[in-house]
């Protein structure tokens, strides 16, 4: 479900440099789509001449783009950059970066994202629950909810994560039972509990770590 909004073309914020051979069609392409009001406003940062801006902001390379939230490393088509506006500000969007960042290794960046803004963590759960989820992302999402591990935010997702301890896919359902137990909530059990006698053994298995874990 998307985020509330009122359609308000998002702003953007783009990092150059004068030697970048990336940045100039880069530059074009927010030009021509702030022209056309698909973006709101365009600031460029010439990181050469304000190399505090790009340090306060996290830059280390260049092109840099924010979207909204999203924030896009190296070169992007106009199109690409058109796709990412329009995603910006919803649930679906925040998902998509979440597994562009997964998927290639960008771990703390994730991490930061869901600390900051609580819609990024029901968008890294809609990215569980898709059995079409990549296996680097997966990984990903792995190592934040371990991260989270005990959290308020984790426990929040207690009757969400019991829930898809019912999901079709035996993977999805041993999953949901790892991060049950990981978020440390005493009423993850009573979603825990059927699971001891769900047909996959290894569902079985986590589940009964899981509940071992809320116990102790």
């Amino acid at each position: 479900m998307d985020r509330p909004g009122n359609n308000t073309p998002p702003d953007a914020l783009m990092f150059l440099g004068t030697r970048c051979p990336h940045c100039p069609s880069v530059l074009n392409a927010l030009a021509t789509m702030l022209k056309a009001g698909v973006i709101g406003t365009l600031r460029a940062v010439n990181i050469e001449q304000h190399p505090e801006i790009a340090q306060e902001t996290g830059v280390r390379g260049v092109p840099w783009v924010r979207i909204g939230t999203i924030e896009l490393e190296g070169l992007r088509s106009e199109k690409e950059l058109r796709e990412w506006a329009a995603k910006a500000g919803t649930t679906a969007g925040l998902g998509a970066w979440l597994d562009e960042l997964l998927s290639t290794g960008g771990i703390d960046r994730a991490l930061a994202l869901i600390r900051s803004d609580t819609d990024a963590l029901d968008a890294l759960l809609m990215l569980f629950a898709d059995p079409e989820t990549q296996l680097n992302t997966r990984i990903g999402i792995s190592a934040i909810m371990e991260d989270l591990a005990g959290s308020g935010q984790l426990q929040g997702l207690t009757q969400r994560l019991g829930r898809l301890t019912r999901h079709r896919e035996a993977r999805i359902r041993g999953d949901a039972c790892h991060y049950l137990g990981l978020a440390g909530d005493p009423a993850a059990v009573e979603y825990l509990r059927p699971c001891l006698q769900d047909p996959d053994a290894e569902v079985r298995e986590v589940a009964e770590e899981a509940l071992q874990a809320l116990q102790d």
